[in-house]
């Protein structure tokens, strides 16, 4: 994610001070690497990472319960993209194929529960013209789309959404395929993460040929603790 923020800018880089920076938070479409000495900062300076996903090592949770008023761990997978896939069958008169900036609209007239695909990308329009997404397209109209959510010099972390009322025709199968087959011509190795709990996204990355290479834990963070409490309960996600 630190490497996609630096390629694309998109993205916030905050630091505890400017020279020598001892905590270091990248920001990226919701998401937070947070690394470097807890102790260089204080509950107050962790506000802008309210309402985010923070993957931090474990020496960082004190310090994110004493900075929201929730904190929930969540339990992820990631994959890597070992096996080739057999090739998908979308139904007639669909088009599987490289998203180009022509396709903004397209991207823009997603539901509001599938915007999240474009936000690393700084939007449609970003990502439209980012050539690394494949679209299912019926005439004009966006199916399902599979994007580099992340951009890295070795992994390419992947995504993809389908619009409602077109999903179990292998769509999104299709454009994960395709995207993972431009994922390899660029030299790069596709991965896939996704929630413990999701189990239609774990399905879908086995069928495109992804297998289980580590799982972590990354924290879902409240609001701002006005005050800084130290006490506030950690809890687990279990659905």
């Amino acid at each position: 994610m630190a490497e996609h923020a630096v390629a694309t800018q998109v993205g916030r880089l905050w630091v505890d001070r400017a020279e020598q920076p001892r905590t270091v938070a990248v920001a990226c479409a919701g998401h937070v690497l947070l690394r470097g000495d807890p102790g260089a900062v204080t509950p107050a300076a962790l506000a802008p990472l309210a309402g985010r996903y923070v993957q931090a090592p474990a020496q960082f949770v004190p310090l994110l319960g004493a900075s929201f008023d929730r904190v929930v761990p969540w339990e992820r997978m990631v994959y890597i993209q070992r096996e080739k896939p057999e090739p998908p069958r979308p139904p007639h008169g669909v088009t599987v194929r490289r998203v180009n900036a022509a396709d903004t609209r397209a991207l823009a007239a997603l539901d509001a529960d599938s915007s999240w695909i474009h936000a690393s990308w700084g939007g449609p329009g970003g990502l439209a013209a980012s050539g690394h997404a494949w679209g299912a397209f019926h005439k004009d109209h966006l199916l399902a789309v599979a994007c580099t959510y992340f951009l890295g010099s070795r992994y390419e972390d992947i995504a993809v959404v389908t619009a409602p009322g077109h999903r179990r025709q292998q769509l999104a199968l299709s454009c994960v395929v395709a995207l993972g087959a431009d994922v390899a011509a660029r030299g790069r190795t596709a991965s896939w993460t996704c929630s413990r709990y999701n189990r239609a996204s774990r399905l879908l990355a086995w069928t495109a040929g992804f297998r289980l290479e580590r799982e972590y834990v990354h924290h879902a963070t409240g609001a701002a603790s006005a005050r800084g409490i130290t006490n506030v309960a950690v809890t687990a996600r279990t659905g």
